[in-house]
């Protein structure tokens, strides 16, 4: 049986602020994990991703061991993290194979009897669609290019009947619900797209939701327009979120724009949160990570915000900033572009250790997840990384 295996990018500012708590393969491109979207088009589960040393304790339920890299004999398909396969399965060859995307090597085909360490010489090239990823920014730019073939797959199968009371503008076909619950009075547009609501989705009357749109399992959409975006599972959405991806288990119950912005695992955004998602000059955004300029080539960019971190009521985001995971951000609403992992208010200061577990132990069981001693190690590794320590 072929294997899969997954090689992350070495740390860099540019996977700032995701790369502190989670492999990139982690992260969400489209309506799908990075990963998810490899093993589509290998139709096999991950063996293992092999990424930085202080991933290696990753733990995340469905997620593969995380590892240094080392020699994978064949017969295996080893993928780049940071390259978002688009669905389409290539024709795979009996022999070694190079996959490239646009002229870049973006993975390998290892048949059996061979290996591979690093790369594969003499190997037929095989042309895979999707798109390279060049930094946590190429998220939002997944969204605008992979998100509406990912919603409209779901066309193939007949979903639930569409709630009566809902409203809907385009095709009612290209509503696709999964067992989702739907309060009378949602106005559903598929004008741009399908929209798709998974198992144990709730969406409150007053919602008016804009396709191409994914709303993963168990996601709340509380009020508000929500379009061109994908929410991972468990997260509950209120207010404006345009062309934005949530990772998971995000919080944003009250009102505020969030635009062009990803959004981390265990996130909360405070009431009245707001994003920037452009600049008065209508230029080119550049991020400012520690002490690098990133330049994204985006108009259009609001907030990469990191797991578990939290803002304040009322906090303002500008345009293209980041905040650093398990980031507290209080004390001002205008917030620098450049929040520090593990922040405690807008000082020179640090969450403490101890505390951060603390709360990460109140907040993952309300949404039905056991911070185990694993869990809590992963955590660990993550903030002393993240902070130095």
């Amino acid at each position: 049986m072929t294997k899969l295996y997954l090689v992350d990018p070495a740390v860099d500012a540019k996977w700032a602020p995701f790369q502190t708590g989670r492999p990139v393969a982690e992260l969400r491109a489209g309506a799908w994990l990075i990963r998810e979207r490899w093993e589509a088009i290998a139709d096999t589960s991950t063996e293992a991703v092999f990424a930085p040393a202080h991933l290696h304790a990753f733990v995340e339920e469905g997620a593969p061991v995380v590892q240094e890299p080392s020699p994978v004999p064949g017969p295996a398909i080893i993928g780049r993290s940071d390259f978002a396969p688009a669905g389409v399965t290539p024709e795979w060859p009996s022999g070694a194979a190079r996959l490239v995307n646009d002229g870049e090597t973006v993975g390998w085909a290892v048949p059996e009897g061979s290996s591979w360490d690093g790369d594969l010489s003499d190997a037929e090239e095989v042309e895979v669609e999707g798109m390279l990823l060049h930094g946590a920014f190429d998220l939002i730019t997944a969204i605008e290019h992979l998100l509406a073939a990912d919603v409209a797959d779901f066309l193939r199968e007949p979903g639930d009947p569409i709630a009566d009371g809902s409203i809907v503008l385009g095709d009612p076909n290209e509503v696709v619900v999964l067992g989702a619950a739907i309060e009378p009075g949602v106005v559903f547009d598929t004008r741009r797209g399908a929209i798709v609501l998974e198992q144990h989705a709730y969406i409150r009357a007053g919602s008016r939701l804009e396709g191409p749109l994914f709303v993963g399992p168990g996601t709340e959409i509380l009020g508000g327009t929500v379009g061109g975006s994908s929410f991972g599972p468990r997260c509950r959405v209120r207010g404006e979120v345009m062309t934005s991806v949530f990772l998971g288990y995000a919080n944003k119950a009250h009102e505020g724009f969030v635009g062009h912005s990803a959004v981390g695992r265990w996130a909360n955004l405070g009431a009245g949160t707001t994003t920037s998602n452009l600049k008065n000059t209508y230029g080119a955004i550049r991020l400012a990570v520690g002490g690098d300029a990133l330049e994204t080539g985006r108009q259009f960019l609001g907030t990469l915000l990191g797991d578990h971190a939290k803002t304040a009521i009322g906090t303002l985001l500008p345009t293209g900033a980041v905040v650093g995971m398990g980031a507290n951000v209080f004390g001002t609403a205008n917030v620098p572009k450049h929040v520090p992992p593990f922040a405690w208010g807008l000082s020179e200061d640090r969450m403490r250790l101890e505390g951060f577990l603390t709360t990460a132990r109140r907040v993952m069981p309300r949404r039905q997840v056991e911070v185990t001693d694993a869990v809590a190690a992963a955590l660990e590794a993550s903030y002393r990384f993240g902070t130095g320590a």
